[in-house]
């Protein structure tokens, strides 16, 4: 009868560490696919950019710098998305990631504040069209951090917490990095206003 006993206490141990187990799985495979979205939406911002730079060319090409700073500011974003990419979630990547993103707005910023000076690309059809859809994807970006954040953060209390940080801990479950920006300031998106 206690060997009974000690088989269930033994088996019901086991079931709970493997729920644990399981749960923390879940919760880091969640925080992947949350990043899979932000790679959807920022993939789709980094490909608006080089029309956008087309477009405006033929107007400002005095203002070289501006355009060669977005050009090279797309170009770091796209490999900061990369390495986030490789490792969803690792400190350095997001840093990396958020660095380059935050660098990228600022320059669209710029770009979009000279091309308030030109009246003729303000009414160009393509140049609003595009202004248009990267002002939506830069909401659509918002909200897939702020769903990969939270994912992150749920993800990281289930390997804090006791009794979970035991299984974590065990089985070699890190902590994952948030996606952030470096000043709440720049966590705007462009102003962009071509009325």
């Amino acid at each position: 009868m206690f060997t009974i006993i000690v088989l269930i206490v033994v088996a019901v141990i086991v079931l709970y560490v493997v729920g644990l187990y399981n749960a923390l799985v879940t919760a880091r495979n969640g925080y992947k696919n949350s990043f899979a979205q932000i790679d959807v939406q920022l993939t789709r911002r980094h490909d608006l950019i080089p029309n956008l730079v087309e477009t405006a060319k033929g107007y400002i090409a005095h203002e070289r710098g501006t355009l060669e700073a977005v050009t090279e500011a797309r170009t770091a974003a796209v490999n900061g998305l990369a390495a986030a990419k490789a490792a969803p979630g690792n400190p350095q990547a997001m840093q990396q990631l958020g660095g380059a993103e935050t660098q990228l707005t600022q320059s669209l910023g710029r770009l979009f504040a000279v091309a308030e000076a030109y009246p003729d690309l303000k009414a160009n059809q393509n140049m609003m069209q595009l202004s248009e859809e990267l002002s939506s994807t830069e909401n659509r970006v918002a909200f897939a951090r702020q769903a990969y954040n939270d994912s992150v953060m749920g993800y990281n209390n289930r390997c804090q917490m006791f009794p979970s940080s035991i299984i974590a801990n065990s089985f070699g479950f890190a902590a994952a990095e948030p996606l952030a920006m470096d000043d709440p300031a720049k966590r705007e998106a462009p102003k962009v206003s071509f009325t």
